[in-house]
């Protein structure tokens, strides 16, 4: 695996190494000793979430004030513009953001590390996504920003207005939402 800092140190991208032939692929998706090797972050995984979402689906941007979640994410089945936004007030990338597409064909994994709000938008007809979690869900803390909050001014590559959930349609402002320190 092959690590890619992004401009925000912490968020990282990963490419693993795929071993293809006429038969298919391998490759190791997670292997807990190279990736502690490779980024320097030692973590326990304790939850695997599965999301399957149609096409111009924008789900986000979400984060747990209470048990902060750092997440592993990979595509299987289709393709994301996947979301990291910096919410730690004491952080000198607060309010910054960076965003990769993953894809079932390019494989790359996004570590996104407590502390950020996490969206994704499908550009695929169909995006199944998987990703690991270091805490588990607490549904009392959790919480969402505006996708599209000004101050964000996250670059989404839309044609057309995106299908929302409700929770994610009344999101806060950064400006408004309760953060980290």
């Amino acid at each position: 695996m092959s690590i890619v800092h992004t401009k925000i140190p912490e968020v990282i991208q990963i490419e693993p190494q795929v071993f293809a032939d006429d038969r298919g692929f391998f490759f190791e998706a997670y292997n807990h000793q190279s990736f502690a090797q490779k980024t320097g972050i030692i973590t326990n995984f304790v939850q695997d979430n599965h999301s399957s979402s149609k096409q111009n689906v924008l789900r986000g941007l979400h984060y747990q004030i209470q048990q902060p979640q750092g997440k592993l994410i990979r595509v299987v089945v289709g393709t994301i513009f996947d979301v990291a936004v910096d919410i730690r007030k004491s952080s000198a990338t607060f309010g910054k953001w960076v965003g990769y597409e993953l894809s079932a064909k390019n494989k790359r994994l996004l570590w996104i590390p407590p502390g950020f709000a996490h969206g994704f938008l499908t550009l695929s007809e169909i995006a199944e996504v998987l990703y690991k979690t270091t805490d588990y869900y607490a549904p009392q803390g959790d919480r969402t920003i505006l996708w599209n909050d000004p101050d964000l001014a996250i670059d989404w590559p839309l044609s057309v207005q995106p299908i929302l959930s409700a929770k994610d349609q009344a999101g806060k402002s950064l400006r408004t939402a309760e953060v980290f320190d």
